[in-house]
């Protein structure tokens, strides 16, 4: 029997992904990262980056990289991190975020998804379980399925769900790890991480928060979820923060306890045998810290932006999944309208992304609109005026 090629195996379904408004192409930038930029040629009011603080361009940043050139820091870390790979720069940078969160100890990643798959492969044996929120993250949901625990899912935000399968699990003499998205990043929402705390503190068990969109943005002092909630870390919680959002650069990071971080230091396949990040982004990262840490007038000009969106949408009759954070989502159903109200922005000169399946469950098609403090009233009122243009054409 003659076996199939690449080509014949594909095609037909990215035939398919066509014929279902699912096809997906790359967009190509041609300018800096900030809130008008060039995108496939185009000059576009840019409303689909998670450059939530306006910190991927920022001069204090640049500045810091050319110095380190000019000190002679390499581009590249040559290894992996516990081979050759951990420079200076890495360790101050893993010593100043485990002071800014107030946590015993942080560790890099090179991405979230990495960092994601290594907590849950490491900490997670077999017998023991994970609970995750049923709209998790892609990272969250394949760290779960990778490691040997069984995964289990509970009803989205409802932490009568959690409870239950909590209640269901506590007579097991295993661990039991909940892991959610603090910001989820389709819709917006902020998990309830007061309770989730207090659950995994009555049922004895571990608690994960990927807090990716909060970092930088939630609290008065960016500090994210917990400071969001007045909450603080404890012996059985774990953070994983990314430093390619409200940062601006690249990379990631988990903080907790010392134990927890040398277990990953132990344990983790995705840390062991990946080369480390750029000591030059660390360096980027050490600069962008000190915005994050600095930029209050910067958050609160991002939630007035917030705000003004959320009030003008409701005015127009728009369906926003409810939320309080920089990702406002419009809920739209098809793929096809989504795709449509998003061809229609960008020949007004908005830039907003149509967000389909799988990436989100089927019939709930939107557009994720992100805002970011580099973006000003005016353009946040301009892109109100081309969704009153696209909703009611005259």
């Amino acid at each position: 029997m003659k076996k199939q090629s690449i080509t014949q195996r594909f095609q037909p379904l990215l035939a398919a992904c066509k014929d279902q408004d699912l096809y997906r192409q790359l967009a190509v930038v041609s300018a800096s990262q900030q809130s008008i930029m060039t995108i496939n040629n185009q000059k576009v009011t840019n409303f689909s980056s998670n450059d939530y603080l306006g910190l991927a361009n920022h001069p204090d940043i640049k500045e810091a990289i050319q110095q380190a050139l000019r000190n002679g820091i390499n581009t590249g870390s040559g290894a992996a991190h516990l081979i050759t790979g951990h420079h200076l720069q890495h360790q101050i940078l893993e010593e100043e975020l485990a002071d800014w969160l107030d946590v015993e100890a942080v560790l890099l990643f090179s991405t979230g998804y990495m960092a994601n798959l290594a907590v849950q492969q490491a900490l997670m044996h077999k017998g023991d379980l994970i609970l995750g929120d049923k709209l998790n993250h892609a990272s969250l949901i394949d760290g779960a399925l990778q490691s040997e625990a069984t995964f289990k899912r509970y009803s989205h935000l409802d932490m009568q769900s959690l409870e239950r399968r909590l209640q269901a699990n506590n007579s097991q003499d295993n661990a039991c790890l909940i892991t959610t998205d603090g910001v989820f990043s389709m819709d917006g929402e902020i998990a309830p991480l007061a309770e989730i705390k207090k659950l995994s503190q009555n049922y004895q068990a571990w608690y994960f928060i990927d807090d990716a969109h909060g970092l930088g943005v939630l609290g008065k002092h960016g500090k994210g979820s917990f400071e969001y909630f007045n909450c603080s870390q404890d012996r059985n919680s774990i953070l994983m923060g990314t430093l390619g959002k409200a940062f601006g650069t690249s990379g990631a990071f988990v903080a907790g306890s010392q134990v927890l971080i040398e277990t990953l230091i132990n344990f983790a396949r995705p840390y062991m045998y990946t080369t480390a990040m750029s000591p030059l982004m660390a360096v980027a990262s050490r600069a962008a810290l000190k915005c994050v840490i600095n930029f209050e007038a910067e958050r609160e000009h991002l939630f007035k932006l917030i705000n003004t969106f959320k009030q003008g949408a409701a005015s127009l009759g728009l369906k926003l999944i409810p939320s309080s954070s920089p990702i406002q989502a419009i809920l739209l159903g098809e793929s096809k309208v989504a795709l449509k109200w998003s061809e229609l922005l960008k020949k007004q000169g908005f830039w907003v992304v149509a967000i389909r399946p799988p990436t989100v469950t089927k019939n709930s098609s939107r557009l994720r609109i992100t805002l970011s403090a580099a973006h000003s009233l005016e353009q946040v009122y301009k892109l109100l005026e081309a969704l009153k243009r696209v909703k009611y054409p005259i």
